[in-house]
């Protein structure tokens, strides 16, 4: 008797646990994740005693990993047959995970994840529900502090994710479960592999958790289940106070040094976690050695540093650290060069600035005393044939040298930019004009004294370098 009400309180609890967390919105086509193991029989049973509360529409999802032969042969059809006696859709993928070179459990997963993505792409299911429960959130906890993992990383698995997953059993333990389908004589299959050592999850399920239940605290699953609640709460807190950034894909970052060190280091950490994960779209093999690396950076008092992390390459030049996907750290000089013609507007390559050129007749003489750095004087380009000027775009060379407006010697653009404090990664496309091989223009520093326009000056060729959304940076 004890048993049937105990199992009465795990749907009840169940129930509870998918409104707390919104997991099922009515009338949702939910496809229920099923090895054939124990925990994910016993979801299927439940979602299907507890579908008609929410009017769900529910499906038997299997993935056959091709590792272990007849054995995994014969837990897809055991699956199979389940949804058959359901009467429910089965929707199955075989794959054959040995062939892939790289960790097993990890080329499983991403096979699994790339169909559950397969099937709510394409509309087939709206949710996905899978088995995992406090065992396996105490294993993943655990694990991830063996690791080295950060707060975010000890939130463990989540009851929702962004990818439509849900996760109705997080509050059960296994053991329960079992009891659940023991009394109810419903079969579920063994997976031998799940005995295997050399798995380091098997390592953790059978050998060092029970360990530390013995040895220090019976009830570590639920003491390792709480810790994981607290961190996700905090990180929800943190998510909705420095939101993520949304890059299109994964793409260069830049974070100001003086925001890093002025803030609180837990902002700080947070504030890195997100830009490494725009930056390489993910934050795997990022741990927390890593981003206290970035922060030592930011509070060094040396202006260059550079550290390759996992996908990632992160360079400091003066007060900004760049965070790049490591394929395109090299990619810092685009040499470009072309001919151009004013009028004209041309988008720089590589980047999202674009260089507009106008001829303007000014009909007022300015003050002596202003000097307008991005306006040149067009007379000086003006050919006793009346031919258009023969202007070239190009970016910085090393060597280039010449006299800004206001300036009584030429100087190197290199020494312009370590005075300006201009980011290395800035520099190898840095725009400049030229005629006849003359620097006369360059990006920030304006116009060549030889050729700059003065208060007389009646045309003009006014450069502006705007941004994509077309704000002009000229004066930057």
């Amino acid at each position: 008797a004890t048993i049937v009400v105990s199992g009465v309180r795990m749907l009840d609890r169940i129930a509870h646990f998918i409104a707390r967390h919104q997991m099922l919105p009515p009338s949702s086509r939910v496809g229920v994740a099923v090895s054939g193991g124990a925990d994910s029989v016993f979801l299927l049973h439940a979602l299907r005693e507890l579908a008609a509360r929410w009017d769900l529409q529910l499906s038997v999802i299997h993935v056959e990993h091709g590792m272990r032969g007849a054995a995994s042969l014969e837990d897809a059809g055991f699956v199979k047959d389940l949804a058959q006696s359901f009467g429910l859709p089965f929707h199955i993928h075989s794959a054959n995970v040995p062939a892939i070179h790289d960790n097993q459990e990890q080329a499983a997963r991403r096979v699994r994840h790339a169909f559950f993505e397969e099937l709510i792409t394409s509309g087939t299911v709206d949710r996905i529900a899978t088995g995992h429960t406090r065992g396996d959130q105490a294993e993943t906890v655990l694990y991830r502090i063996l690791r080295g993992s950060g707060l975010a990383g000890l939130a463990g698995i989540l009851p929702v994710t962004k990818q439509c997953l849900v996760r109705p059993l997080l509050e059960l333990d296994r053991r329960e479960i079992e009891v659940w389908l023991g009394e109810r004589n419903i079969a579920w299959r063994e997976d031998a592999s799940n005995q295997n050592r050399d798995y380091a999850r098997n390592r953790l399920r059978h050998e060092i958790l029970p360990l530390l239940r013995e040895t220090f605290n019976p009830r570590l699953d639920e003491t390792l289940s709480n810790m994981a609640i607290v961190a996700r709460d905090e990180e929800l807190y943190w998510e909705s106070t420095l939101p993520r950034p949304q890059p299109p894909a994964p793409s260069p970052q830049t974070l100001e040094v003086s925001q890093l060190t002025a803030t609180l280091p837990a902002v700080a950490r947070r504030q890195i976690r997100r830009a490494i994960e725009a930056a390489k779209g993910d934050l795997r093999q990022i741990d927390f050695a890593h981003v206290e690396r970035i922060l030592e950076m930011a509070r060094s008092k040396e202006g260059h540093d550079r550290v390759q992390l996992p996908g990632l390459d992160v360079f400091r030049s003066f007060e900004w650290i760049r965070l790049a996907p490591a394929s395109a750290a090299s990619d810092w000089t685009r040499d470009f060069q072309f001919s151009i013609a004013a009028p004209a507007s041309v988008e720089l390559p590589g980047s999202e600035a674009r260089i507009t050129l106008q001829v303007i007749e000014k009909t007022e003489i300015e003050q002596p005393c202003v000097t307008v750095v991005n306006e040149l004087d067009w007379q000086r380009f003006t050919s006793t044939d009346g031919a258009l000027p023969s202007l070239e775009l190009r970016n910085w060379r090393p060597g280039d040298q010449y006299r800004p407006a206001g300036q009584s010697k030429h100087q190197k653009l290199k020494f312009l930019f370590q005075e300006a404090r201009i980011p290395l990664w800035e520099r190898g496309d840095w725009p400049i004009i030229t005629y006849n091989g003359t620097i006369v223009w360059t990006r920030r520093f304006g116009a060549a004294a030889e050729f700059a326009a003065n208060p007389s000056t009646r045309v003009v060729l006014r450069v502006e370098v705007s941004s994509e959304n077309g704000n002009r940076t000229s004066s930057l």
